[in-house]
């Protein structure tokens, strides 16, 4: 049986060297093989996601695998994949998050990644994120 798996695609008006803005600092070297970690802002620094870089080619692809800290999956972490495409004055971001262990991490998930990926639009577009942290508002 096929894992659940999320695919989002959001155009933004920006380029391919554009930084990012998540609302928690994604540290690595980003090299194949590195480790990173999604680590909160409020002075701890605490690591609320960790992963390996599988696959990095900046400015347009960057593959993650993605777990909790100490998290340990019999088939493995689930696993993100960052494509992004240039067009003239926009770009198409498309996030695939596969290998999710079931349909309920799936509908959280699914949740998160329009979240941030708005908040990131505001963000590339505008110069300021949205006024609320939209992956705090609740979901259907």
């Amino acid at each position: 049986m096929d894992k659940p798996r999320f695919v989002y695609v959001i155009y933004i008006e920006s380029t391919l060297e554009s930084a990012a803005y998540w609302g928690r600092s994604n540290v690595s070297d980003w090299k194949v093989g590195s480790r990173w970690e999604h680590q909160r802002t409020d002075g701890t620094r605490a690591a609320d996601v960790v992963g390996t870089v599988v696959d990095s080619a900046p400015p347009t692809r960057l593959v993650i695998t993605w777990a909790g800290p100490g998290e340990v999956r019999a088939d493995g972490s689930s696993r993100v994949t960052f494509d992004i495409e240039a067009y003239r004055e926009i770009v198409r971001l498309t996030v695939t998050h596969e290998h999710l262990a079931d349909d309920a991490e799936r509908d959280d998930i699914a949740a998160g990644w329009p979240a941030v990926l708005s908040n990131l639009k505001s963000f590339l577009e505008t110069g300021h994120v949205l006024p609320q942290a939209p992956w705090e508002m609740p979901h259907r």
